[in-house]
């Protein structure tokens, strides 16, 4: 066979034996077909095939390697450029050689990027410098550093300044970054404003902050990249105020802000919230004509996200002439950042339409947005696409965010299968799951996770952990866990933190310690409203108006602005109280003043707090003007104020407003069942139990929660399992004894079933906090003070019996329900039998 057929093509196009086997199908012939003949020049060659100074020769044609390379669009045709440059001899070039490592690294082929490098006899420090930056660009640090070792051992090539850059950024300890400066002292190329800029990352890093300044002041010539590296060195470490200066600085000297530094400086002015400073900078990019620049664009729209200004991000991100990857994830994030989740998943299509692909930063976006539209077949959909792709192996944030997703979601099964699916866990993963589960009221699985995380000793819990468990502890009263944590986050100096300050002030608030609660907060940092909002919420619960209202004016002299969280807390205060005038001053004030648009929950705090009033047709007619569509809280407040007041009729209309927004919450079938038996319409009660029951729901069961010896014991109505159930007992029928002959009368009302009247007896003396207080009386010393946590809203005939209790045992008894404290004592209430 003729020698022109040797590459598996005549000059017909005719297939070798010898290529066969590298094409599998005929459409792969015909690319391979296409390759060659775009790589045959028209010169005449007189030998059939050898090496020329730029390609090779083939018969009467020239081949261009240069031409080869450019068509190398995946490695499968690298692989077959090799296999035609062996055979031709043209591989042994060290220049040749060398650009198959670059193409096999660039298409992620590491081992063959080695074994070519492996094959090179005599290298140069060109091809050393590419098969250690291959290394780096893989993420495969190690061998990165083990290839330069071997340079080193080699002696026969020296590195150069190129060698430099790429092994500084493959440094996974200090230690191998101090090395690899001593070398470079050592071969005299400090001052080389790559290898410098690379330093002062390199030590940026790892925080010494310091050490790359010294660097950076000490260099005889700067170029933008040196400017660029203690810019990035200092945001990276927290000093903003500093790489401002270096801006400010750069800008002294007359050194033009390039892209890169303008991309570095922009998330520093969101980071401080300096607004000016970030359109500055904007101007000044249009004024350099930069804006057009990709990267400049991608972090304006970052800026004006984080700022809150998306009609801005959307005219940067309109007026970008080219737009890559980061730029649709960039105003995907802003719209997300923003809980805007419908425009987020408008803008996700349109990166579909354009034909990118969405990458892992993409795949975070779309979950958050998913979460935020209560959308839960999107997020199963989005679930199975990461489960297709095989995002989870390995990933640990697309993992999280798929955790949080589904938390937010409330799926907790799914999330928890998520968490035990994930091959790798960070403290990120455990703090997810226990907010997850604190999120949802699943306190007790959160303390349960929290037993596990801390068995787990390849994580350690940090500040997000603290702020994780802390309102799990709040929850369940589990005031003296609670102080453990307050001790750890002592040692660790966590406890002046803002966030776990304010968990702290919540627990020690929520757990009826106020003196506690209010020595925090005036230690902790409160510059922002989230501490305030912490420590007026607690007295709002404990029914302390009037300081709640204190606290809020001293909140303005302090020049702290208050946001919506500040008004629900005052409102929520008002409402328990019964100051209506001063509630409705507070929720003028937040939008004349403040111009807080008041959401569905501070409506249904105007409702809550005029229908306890008995305001019944004015919190009707309130829900009639709202500016929104009334929700489930507000008719449910609604609702409330009817049973208490005992207005069946409009219950009637409230109740029929709730099934066709929510048929799902048993508690509203519950509620409405109560308002029938309260006026002895037993049909009604066997209506509502009838509706319940055929949709599958059950009724909560009433629990309430002690405290005794640093043991939670929880018990339910009617609870006969505990093992001190004869003397609980015993103890709560002495006691009934006792109120009974200081004017105790059981109030038949509360119970909701059409017994006698002995079994109504005998069914509120069983109500859980009831026994919970007899429980704590007999296990602790006379008189020690007793805090008692309930889930439900105590009835109207045990806080009765409390009252009394409280007088003749000369104790004060805490309980805290869900609405709200009752501070027990002397036979009276904090609550002014009012709640």
């Amino acid at each position: 066979m003729e020698k022109s057929r040797l590459w598996g093509f005549s000059e017909g196009g005719g297939e070798h034996k010898s290529i066969g086997p590298y094409l599998s199908s005929p459409c792969q012939a015909r690319t391979w077909q296409r390759l060659w003949r775009r790589c045959l020049t028209k010169s005449k060659i007189s030998n059939p095939l050898q090496a020329s100074p730029n390609g090779f020769e083939h018969k009467d044609k020239k081949v261009d390697i240069e031409d080869l390379f450019r068509l190398c669009f995946n490695a499968h045709v690298v692989k077959r450029v090799h296999a035609l440059l062996v055979v031709s001899g043209t591989a042994q070039s060290i220049y040749v050689s060398t650009r198959l490592i670059n193409l096999y690294a660039y298409h992620g082929e590491l081992a063959f990027a080695r074994k070519t490098f492996g094959n090179i006899p005599s290298k140069d420090a060109y091809t050393w410098n590419s098969m250690i930056a291959a290394y780096v660009r893989t993420g495969s640090c190690s061998e990165a550093l083990n290839c330069f070792n071997e340079l080193i051992l080699s002696a026969t090539v020296l590195p150069d300044n190129y060698t430099f850059p790429p092994i500084l950024k493959a440094c996974q300890s200090l230690l191998d970054g101090q090395k690899i400066h001593c070398r470079v002292l050592k071969v005299g190329f400090l001052w080389d404003v790559f290898v410098a800029a690379s330093l002062i990352h390199m030590y940026s890093r790892f925080g010494l902050v310091a050490d790359a300044q010294n660097i950076f002041t000490y260099m005889p010539f700067r170029d933008s990249a040196s400017w660029n590296a203690m810019i990035s060195g200092f945001c990276l470490n927290g000093y903003v105020e500093k790489a401002l200066e270096v801006v400010n600085e750069m800008r002294l000297e007359g050194i033009h802000l390039d892209p890169v530094t303008i991309a570095s400086i922009l998330p520093v002015c969101a980071f401080v919230g300096d607004f000016f400073s970030g359109i500055m900078i904007h101007v000044y990019a249009i004024k350099h004509g930069l804006e057009h620049e990709v990267f400049v664009s991608n972090a304006l729209i970052n800026m004006y996200a984080k700022f809150g200004y998306l009609q801005q991000a959307q005219e940067v991100f309109d007026k970008m002439l080219a737009k890559d990857r980061v730029s649709w994830n960039s105003i995907i994030s802003a719209y997300e950042q923003n809980e805007n989740g419908i425009s987020a998943i408008r803008f996700f299509r349109g990166m579909q339409c354009h034909g990118l692909k969405p990458d892992i930063l993409t795949l975070v976006s779309l979950a958050a947005s998913v979460a935020q539209l209560g959308d839960c077949q999107n997020g199963r959909l989005l679930h199975g696409f990461i489960v297709r792709r095989a995002y989870l192996m390995g990933n640990v944030i697309m993992g999280n965010a798929l955790l949080d997703m589904y938390a937010k979601l409330g799926i907790l099964d799914y999330a928890q299968k998520v968490f035990h699916e994930m091959p790798n866990k960070d403290i990120i993963s455990w703090n997810t799951l226990i907010s997850g589960y604190t999120q949802n009221g699943l306190a007790s699985e959160a303390t349960e996770a929290f037993s596990e995380l801390e068995s787990c000793m390849e994580v350690t819990p940090n500040q997000g952990t603290w702020v994780s468990m802390l309102p799990a502890y709040s929850h369940l009263g589990a005031l003296q866990q609670g102080m453990k944590i307050h001790g750890r986050v002592i040692k660790m100096s966590l406890h002046l933190d803002t966030y776990v300050g304010t968990c702290l002030i919540d627990l020690y608030g929520k757990c009826g310690r106020l003196d506690i609660a209010l020595s925090l907060f005036y230690e902790v940092p409160s510059m922002s409203s989230v501490t305030w909002n912490a420590i007026i919420s607690c007295h709002g619960i404990h029914g302390h108006v009037e300081i709640c209202l204190n606290l809020f004016k001293e909140m303005l002299q302090e020049g702290v602005v208050p946001d919506h969280v500040t008004f629900l807390a005052l409102l929520s205060a008002c409402s328990h109280t019964g100051f209506v005038d001063k509630g409705q001053w507070c929720f003028h004030l937040m939008q004349d003043k403040f111009g807080i648009k008041p959401n569905l929950r501070h409506y249904g705090c105007m409702v809550d707090m005029l229908g306890r009033a008995g305001l019944l047709e004015k919190a009707y007619n309130f829900i009639k003007d709202m500016k929104v569509q009334p929700d489930s809280s507000v008719w449910g407040a609604l609702l409330a104020a009817c049973r208490t007041h005992g207005n069946v009729e409009l219950a009637k209309y409230a109740s029929d407003q709730l099934f066709s927004i929510d048929s799902e919450n048993v508690g509203y079938y519950v509620l409405m069942s109560n308002i029938y038996a309260n006026v002895g319409k037993w049909e009604g009660v066997n209506e509502m139990r009838s509706s319940a029951l055929g949709r599958g729901l059950k009724k909560t069961p009433g629990w309430s929660s002690v405290e005794v010896c640093n043991k939670i014991d929880v018990f339910y109505t009617g609870n006969k399992s505990h093992p001190e159930y004869d003397q609980i007992y015993s103890e709560l029928n002495s006691l009934t004894d006792k109120v009974k002959r200081l004017g105790y009368v059981p109030d038949y009302c509360f119970v909701l079933q059409d017994v006698e009247d002995d079994e109504k007896e005998h069914i509120l003396s069983s109500h859980s906090e009831r026994l919970a207080i007899a429980y704590a009386l007999i296990s602790t010393p006379s008189k020690s003070l007793i805090r008692i946590f309930k889930n439900l809203r105590v009835c109207g005939d045990c806080h009765n019996w409390t009252k009394f209790v409280s007088k003749i045992s000369e104790t004060e008894i805490i309980v805290r329900d869900s609405n709200r404290f009752h501070h027990f004592k002397d036979g009276a209430c904090s609550c002014g039998d009012y709640w």
